[in-house]
């Protein structure tokens, strides 16, 4: 398939507003305490030799590990479960600090967790790949750095299109997946991401609203409500805090999703490995038709769909996400 090129009427869309939506992004999501950002090739928080089952998403040191020339930035929890790891896949814009601490938390407190900024994004060094396939492999790159032969992924929005590339690229790398908030390529509104966030960053800020609330949750007194929970729990870690996301590597991630969302769908049908498809069921940033879309097409799939709930539904109903992910990933 040849690449796509965005119009140029897009692309001068998405210069004119990513430096806004990145200030955004850093003003509301970073504590007034925080303390200065991981620097990359580092490792950052409480000693290493610490007891791990000590930690706490809020308390958790930053470390660096070298694989294909990056140092990517991760956190990681629960190493004396045994088992499969478990490893998470990010959203568009998003650092280490944006995961909902009662998800890491929670899945933590049964199973070992990693966490990890792609390349070019937060702490991680490199330049920002183009295209979900690429960071695909910087995350295959990144588990069998760790030196996990098998791991289950968690991927949330553009995280589940990674997820889906990775087990279409070495399925023998991965166990199960859980996939919330995502689509399969070529999917309904997935092109579309950028003109919906970079709508959503400007309501935020001519209202004074972190753009997640607009994007993640229903304007619905339900929605609001979690949705302000929710930015209240990304500011609990106040030190030792990862770098925000920079303009170059978000308008990287937007090209990217454009790229996926024009592609053909792929042939889901060879998935073998068991998966847990999740949403709310008003999803205006990747549309809900999606989630229902990508349970067709994955022959091991079960669905959870929270009802008046957007595209952060597994975080607005954390405590069931959490439960039910445990259960399937037993």
């Amino acid at each position: 398939m040849r690449s796509i090129r965005p119009t140029a009427l897009l692309r001068r869309l998405l210069q004119s507003t990513v430096g806004a939506f990145t200030m955004a992004i850093a003003f509301h999501s970073a504590p007034a305490a925080a303390a200065q950002a991981v620097p990359a090739g580092t490792a950052q928080g409480l000693p290493a030799a610490a007891n791990p089952q000590e930690h706490s998403w809020k308390t958790v040191p930053t470390q660096t590990l070298a694989a294909n020339g990056v140092n990517f930035a991760y956190r990681e929890l629960g190493r004396q479960h045994e088992g499969t790891p478990v490893v998470f896949l990010t959203h568009l814009a998003a650092v280490l600090d944006h995961w909902d601490p009662r998800v890491i938390d929670g899945i933590a407190a049964k199973r070992h967790v990693v966490t990890f900024d792609n390349r070019g994004v937060g702490a991680s060094t490199g330049s920002p790949p183009h295209s979900i396939e690429e960071m695909a492999d910087d995350a295959i790159a990144f588990i069998k750095a760790m030196g996990f032969r098998q791991v289950d992924l968690v991927g949330f929005s553009m995280g589940g299109m990674i997820a889906q590339e990775i087990v279409l690229k070495e399925p023998q790398l991965v166990r199960k997946m859980v996939l919330a908030g995502t689509g399969p390529a070529g999917g309904e509104g997935i092109s579309k991401v950028a003109g919906v966030a970079n709508y959503d960053l400007l309501r935020g800020l001519f209202t004074g609203q972190d753009p997640k609330q607009f994007l993640f949750f229903t304007r619905t007194p339900g929605g609001i409500e979690a949705g302000k929970a929710f930015l209240e729990r990304l500011k609990e870690r106040t030190d030792n805090r990862d770098k925000e996301i920079s303009v170059t590597a978000y308008t990287a991630q937007l090209w990217a999703l454009y790229a996926w969302g024009n592609k053909n769908p792929a042939d889901l049908s060879v998935v073998r490995q068991p998966v847990l498809v999740v949403n709310g069921d008003d999803d205006r940033m990747v549309p809900t038709a999606n989630t229902y879309d990508l349970a067709r097409r994955l022959p091991h799939s079960e669905i959870i769909i929270y009802p008046d709930a957007g595209h952060a539904g597994a975080f607005q109903y954390h405590d069931d996400f959490v439960l039910k992910s445990l259960a399937f990933l037993q």
